[in-house]
C-alpha cells in the first residue's frame, strides 16, 4: 500500500518493500543441511533417552553425535523437555549451520493447519532473532505427520513463517530489516504437490499481509476513497482476470441504496461502493460466487456514540476488517487464477460519523430492495451498509454469497478473540466453509439462525428495526436482519469476525478471513472440475 498525498496530521505511510522469502521442501538428513539456522521441531517423546543417556530419536541422536554431545548437554542444562512453547538455540562453530534451535511441540506433532501455522511463527522468531539469511525447519519425527497431510502442513508452516516475520513499519520513523530470504523444509515430503501448496501459501500470505495492512491503516489515511483506490489497484495489477466498478454517491443514489447512504451521510469523506469482478482465464464460468465485506473505515457510533472502554472507539479503524478479508482474498486469487468460477468482491465503504446531516435515531431509511428500516440505534450501522451490498450481490446472478463483518460485540463476547461466528440456513455452505477452514487453520463456530428471534426486530412504523429491542441474541438478530436482503434462491452465509480480526496482544490486525475465503473459492473451483470428470466418465461408460 502506498498513498501519494499526506493525510490529516500530515501522515503519509512509508513505502515498504514486500517480504521476499522462498520456500522449498527437500529430502535430506537435517544434519547434512548447510546454512545459517537449523531448527528442529521436537515432541516430548522425541527427547526420551536411552539408559546411556543418548537420544533414542534418530534425528536428534545423529545431530548430538555430530556435535559431540553438545545437544544433550544443552537440553539438560536449559531444562528443555519439548513442551509446547519451549525454545532453545545453540551457537555453533565448525558446522554446516551456524545455529541449531529446538522448538517444543508438546506431546504430539502438529496435525492441524492451525498448529502448523503456530510452528511457522515460532520458527520465524528463531530466524529473526538470529538475523538469518537462510534457515531450515526439520521434524525430529517426520512420521508423526500423516503423508496426505504433509503438503498442507508445509504450506501452513510457510504461511506462519511469513506472517511471523512480517512487521508493519509503514508508520514508524525507523524499521527493522528482515534478513531471511531462503527457507528449506525437511521431513514434509517433496515433489510437485508440496511445491504447488507452497506456491499457494506464498500467494495467500501476500493477501493476508495486504488485509492486515488495510486494517492497520488509521482512518485519517484509509478513507473510503483510498480503500476504493486500493481495490482498483488489484484490478489493474491483474487486469487479465479482474475488472473494477467504483460507484460514487450519485450513482448509489440512482440505485436507491438509501440504507447505505444514510450511514455515510454525516461524514466529510464521501462513500465509495466497490465491486471487483473476477472471471477465469478463457471464460467457461460454471459457478458464480460473491464475497461481501463490511467496509466502515471508521465507526464513531453516530449519535449513539461509542462510550466507555469496552466500546473501543480508538480501535474502530478495524470496522472495515470484513472488507480487508474480501480484498486480501481478491489479491491472492488474482495470482492463483482458479478456473470455472466467477467471483464478485463487494464492499460498501463509508464512515459512520456525527454531524447535522447525519442519520438520527428513529429515522426511517429505505434499502435498494424497497424494504424500510427504522434506525433504532445508529451504532448498528454495518448491517445497514451490508443490506444494500447484499441486494447488489444478488443482482449479479450469483449462486452463493458469504459476507464477512465486524458486526457485533456480542459475538466477541460469546466466542472470544480467536473464533468467528457463522450463521447460515445452508448446511451445504457450512460444510464447504468448514472444509476450507481445516486447510486455512482459521477457527469458526456455527450459531443457530433462530427465526423466532425476529419478533424482536419488528418496528411499529417500518418493515423492521435495525437492531433488536432487547440485547439478548444480538448475533442472531443481526444475521436475521441481513437475511431480509438475500434472494431465497441464493445460498448465503454471514460470518461475524468481530473477535479474531484484531490481536489485542500484538496490538495489530490479524488478516483473519483471507485464507479461508481463498480456500473456499478454490474448493468450489476444484469441485467443478471433479464434477466434469465424473460426468465425462459416465459418458464413456
Amino acid at each position: 500500500m502506498a498513498h501519494t498525498a499526506a493525510a490529516l496530521g500530515l501522515t503519509k505511510p512509508n513505502v515498504v518493500e514486500p517480504l521476499q522469502v522462498s520456500f522449498a521442501a527437500i529430502g535430506i538428513e537435517p544434519s547434512d543441511w548447510e546454512g545459517d539456522v537449523l531448527a528442529v521441531a521436537v515432541t516430548e517423546k522425541d527427547l526420551c533417552r536411552s539408559p546411556c543417556s543418548s537420544f533414542e530419536n534418530a534425528v536428534l541422536k545423529r545431530l548430538d553425535s555430530q556435535l559431540g554431545g553438545l545437544l544433550s548437554e544443552a537440553s539438560a542444562e536449559e531444562d528443555f523437555a519439548g513442551k509446547a512453547g519451549q525454545l532453545v538455540v545453540l551457537r555453533l562453530q565448525g558446522q554446516g549451520f551456524k545455529r541449531l534451535g529446538l522448538i517444543g511441540l508438546g506431546r504430539s506433532a502438529p496435525f492441524t493447519a492451525a498448529a502448523c501455522r503456530g510452528l511457522g511463527e515460532s520458527f520465524a522468531s528463531v530466524a529473526k532473532s538470529a538475523r538469518a539469511g537462510s534457515a531450515a525447519l526439520a521434524l525430529a519425527s517426520p512420521g508423526g505427520i500423516h503423508g496426505e497431510f504433509k503438503p498442507n502442513a508445509a504450506a501452513a508452516i510457510a504461511s506462519g513463517t511469513v506472517l511471523g516475520l512480517y512487521e508493519d513499519n509503514r508508520y514508524r520513523s525507523e524499521s527493522n530489516k528482515v534478513h531471511l530470504k531462503h527457507v528449506h523444509l525437511i521431513g514434509f515430503g517433496y515433489g510437485p504437490e508440496v511445491d504447488r501448496r507452497l506456491e499457494l501459501a506464498n500467494y495467500v500470505s501476500s493477501g493476508v499481509i495486504f488485509g492486515k495492512d488495510l486494517v492497520n491503516s488509521p482512518a485519517n489515511v484509509l478513507t473510503p476513497v483510498v480503500l476504493a483506490e486500493e481495490a482498483s489497484k488489484i484490478a489493474s495489477t491483474y487486469s487479465d482476470v479482474f475488472t473494477a466498478t467504483i460507484l460514487d454517491e450519485e450513482r448509489c443514489r440512482e440505485l436507491k441504496m438509501g440504507s447505505y447512504l444514510a450511514v455515510a451521510a454525516a461524514s466529510a469523506n464521501p462513500p465509495r461502493f466497490i465491486h471487483l469482478c473476477y472471471k477465469p482465464p478463457g471464460g467457461n464460468v460454471k459457478r458464480k460466487l460473491a464475497i461481501v465485506g463490511k467496509g466502515l473505515t471508521f465507526d464513531s457510533g453516530g449519535y449513539n456514540i461509542k462510550i466507555g472502554a469496552v466500546c473501543n472507539i480508538e480501535l474502530m479503524k478495524w470496522d472495515m476488517g470484513g472488507s480487508a478479508a474480501v480484498l486480501g482474498a481478491a489479491k491472492a486469487l488474482g495470482e492463483i487464477k482458479p478456473p470455472g468460477v466467477e467471483v464478485h468482491f463487494i464492499v460498501a465503504a463509508c464512515e459512520n460519523m456525527i454531524s447535522g446531516t447525519g442519520m438520527r435515531p428513529g429515522d426511517i431509511v429505505t434499502a435498494s430492495n424497497g424494504k424500510t428500516i427504522e434506525a433504532y440505534n445508529t451504532d448498528a450501522e454495518g448491517r445497514l451498509t451490508l443490506a444494500d451490498a447484499l441486494v447488489y450481490a444478488c443482482k449479479q446472478g450469483v449462486d452463493k454469497i458469504i459476507d464477512l463483518a465486524t458486526l457485533t460485540g456480542f459475538c466477541r463476547v460469546a466466542l472470544g478473540p480467536s473464533i468467528a461466528g457463522i450463521l447460515t440456513p445452508s448446511d451445504e455452505l457450512h460444510e464447504e466453509v468448514a472444509a476450507a477452514s481445516e486447510v486455512s487453520g482459521e477457527k469458526f463456530w456455527r450459531l443457530p439462525l433462530e427465526e423466532s428471534y425476529w419478533e424482536t426486530m419488528k418496528s411499529g412504523v417500518a418493515d423492521m428495526l435495525n437492531t433488536g429491542a432487547i440485547p439478548q441474541g444480538g448475533v442472531i438478530t443481526a444475521a436475521l436482519f441481513l437475511k431480509q436482503f438475500v434472494d431465497e434462491k441464493v445460498q448465503w452465509m454471514h460470518i461475524d469476525v468481530a473477535g479474531p480480526v484484531w490481536s489485542h496482544k500484538n496490538r495489530s490486525a490479524t488478516g483473519f478471513g483471507v485464507s479461508t475465503m481463498v480456500e473456499w473459492v478454490l474448493k468450489n473451483s476444484s469441485s467443478i472440475n471433479e464434477d466434469e470428470a465424473t460426468q465425462g466418465g459416465e459418458e464413456l461408460v
